[in-house]
């Protein structure tokens, strides 16, 4: 794993030459060794038609590819920091959330409304997040950002885990999304909006929740 977590907002990552890693355009803190940052252009390992995706998604993150040798040191924002191990599957988050990853990981977009059809489109409405997400896909770690901490709930078969979307931070495995109202459910936990919306997550793996229901 190139990532070693410093504290809860700060992880150092280990660059080796002739691998690429990518992170977003500000976030590097400092650095030892001989590393160079450059403005990516060509979407990561996606290639070009993955980032004319992500533009027509307004998933157009600035990224820096960084390479060379040493160590990086990457933190933005104040933000809390969860690195993720992927081995084969995909994981998808929002563009602005991701802080850094391996650059052999396959990037790309997917259409939320694919994954519970009108009311995954109704979640982007709902939530403020866009209807497309970033998909991360393959063998390596990502570095994702989130407000108040970050816990790992696992999803298994028959056992679905419903989260408020405001907390939804990412997801990851063969994972399917629903939004679903849940009238009186803000109420009675004294957070009554009068929105009272539920984000149910279903199928088998593991889904990202932060302390907080605050968008970076």
């Amino acid at each position: 794993m190139p990532f070693r977590e410093i504290n809860s907002k700060m992880v150092e990552a280990t660059v080796v030459p002739g691998q690429k890693m990518y992170s977003q355009r500000g976030a590097m803190l400092a650095y030892r060794g001989e590393v160079s940052f450059t403005p990516n252009i060509q979407g990561g390992q996606g290639g070009v038609m993955s980032m004319i995706g992500r533009r027509v998604a307004n998933e157009a993150t600035p990224l820096m590819t960084v390479e060379g040798s040493g160590t990086v040191l990457f933190g933005h924002g104040g933000h809390h920091i969860q690195v993720i191990e992927l081995s084969g599957d995909t994981l998808y988050v929002e563009a602005d959330r991701l802080l850094a990853f391996d650059g052999t990981l396959q990037q790309g977009t997917m259409f939320m409304g694919s994954q519970g059809g009108v009311m995954g489109m109704v979640r982007g409405q709902v939530t403020g997040q866009g209807l497309f997400t970033t998909t991360l896909k393959g063998h390596g770690a990502v570095a994702v950002m989130a407000h108040g901490g970050v816990i790992e709930l696992p999803i298994t078969p028959g056992r679905d885990v419903h989260v408020d979307p405001q907390a939804y931070v990412a997801h990851h495995g063969d994972v399917r999304n629903k939004l679903s109202t849940a009238l009186g459910w803000r109420d009675m936990v004294g957070r009554g909006s009068g929105e009272a919306f539920q984000l149910a997550l279903s199928g088998s793996g593991a889904v990202y929740v932060q302390a907080s229901e605050e968008k970076l």
